[in-house]
């Protein structure tokens, strides 16, 4: 398959789920220290929608008071999250992200996000089709494609999602669309190329970035070395 292009530049978004939550502001330094990263990744989960807990609205606001430049990326694994959207962009959320599968209204909750000031965006879980979000790709600025099951950091890359984030990357040109393609699970230097090649841009990448031997050549081996990330 040839490769498919994203309009976008590469951007890293590491997750700061796989730092020492006892010493998170320490996880975002080490994410903010290392510039040209401009997204930090934070994966909120309910205990509900996904079998794990992490943590809420006031952990993201005591964050953002210690960063006030990195965009925060906040992904909502939670079974109601029309619930929770205002109180997470009042705490300094810049994207907040809800599950399609998850029980609420979509289209209401993506014009909630957009009335609080937010981007908005739609993610999948590993085996819910591209379909299942074609009615709202003109009301996101973000998709995002599991790559794993949702709860845990560390799992392995489902290789099966690769032709739906090419779907879905078609769908975006075919369609005029300017969304930005995000993936989360299992990403590292190999299998973020994979998924570029398949019009990925955005890149979770939590333990591999927090375990990397050199964090400017993890950065660079994902987004190339010249990219205007």
């Amino acid at each position: 398959m040839a490769a498919i292009a994203s309009p976008h530049p590469r951007f890293l978004a590491p997750s700061i789920l796989a730092g020492d939550h006892a010493q998170l502001i320490e996880a975002l330094d080490t994410v903010a220290a290392h510039f040209p990263i401009r997204w930090l990744h934070l994966d909120i989960m309910d205990g509900h929608f996904v079998p794990n807990l992490s943590f809420g609205p006031q952990t993201v606001a005591d964050l953002r008071k210690r960063n006030k430049r990195l965009f925060f990326d906040t992904h909502l694994m939670l079974s109601h999250p029309d619930k929770y959207v205002e109180a997470f962009a009042q705490a300094g959320s810049d994207l907040i992200c809800v599950h399609v599968e998850a029980d609420h209204d979509i289209a209401s909750t993506l014009h909630k996000i957009r009335e609080l000031g937010c981007l908005r965006g739609l993610a999948l879980n590993p085996d819910t089709p591209a379909a299942a979000v074609e009615p709202w790709l003109d009301q996101v600025e973000l998709v995002l494609v599991m790559t794993v099951w949702p709860g845990f950091g560390g799992q392995s890359f489902i290789s099966s999602t690769l032709p739906k984030m090419a779907e879905l990357a078609q769908l975006r040109s075919d369609r005029g669309l300017n969304f930005r393609l995000e993936v989360d699970g299992g990403i590292n230097t190999e299998t973020a190329l994979k998924c570029a090649d398949c019009g990925v841009d955005t890149f979770v990448a939590g333990t591999a970035f927090f375990r990397a031997a050199n964090h400017r050549q993890f950065i660079e081996a994902v987004c190339g070395p010249q990219a205007d990330y």
